[in-house]
């Protein structure tokens, strides 16, 4: 059996996106509270009944939670340009090695808006 599971963290953070038209309100310094949803996906084992432990999936996010929460993104190496695209890549690239079942990364910027990343 083929099952997709999903583990969701928030994290408060500022961002200023540098490639934004001057005067947009993107380009200033401003605030979310983002939310991050990590997907792996694969078959479940028989003898288990499941595909991976969900307290595995929060190990391996904990860590980048812990560096981008109540943070100025552009301050961080790699989010430059934070936008929800960049933020998504990043986490992949970051998640990736320790979840090798990572199959979607979606980053909800707004209650409204929100990317999703499924690897290149």
């Amino acid at each position: 059996m083929k099952v997709s599971l999903s583990k969701a963290f928030r994290f408060e953070a500022a961002h200023w996106l540098p490639t934004f038209p001057e005067g947009h309100k993107c380009r200033r310094l401003h605030g979310h509270s983002f939310q991050v949803e990590v997907h792996v996906s694969g078959s479940v084992d028989p003898a288990r009944g499941y595909l991976l432990d969900y307290g595995d999936i929060k190990r391996a996010c904990d860590p980048l939670r812990e560096q981008l929460d109540h943070r100025c993104l552009n301050d961080l190496p790699g989010l430059e340009n934070p936008t929800s695209e960049n933020i998504a890549a990043w986490l992949w690239q970051r998640l990736r090695p320790s979840l090798p079942l990572l199959c979607r990364i979606v980053v909800h910027e707004t209650c409204t808006s929100r990317c999703e990343f499924c690897g290149e």
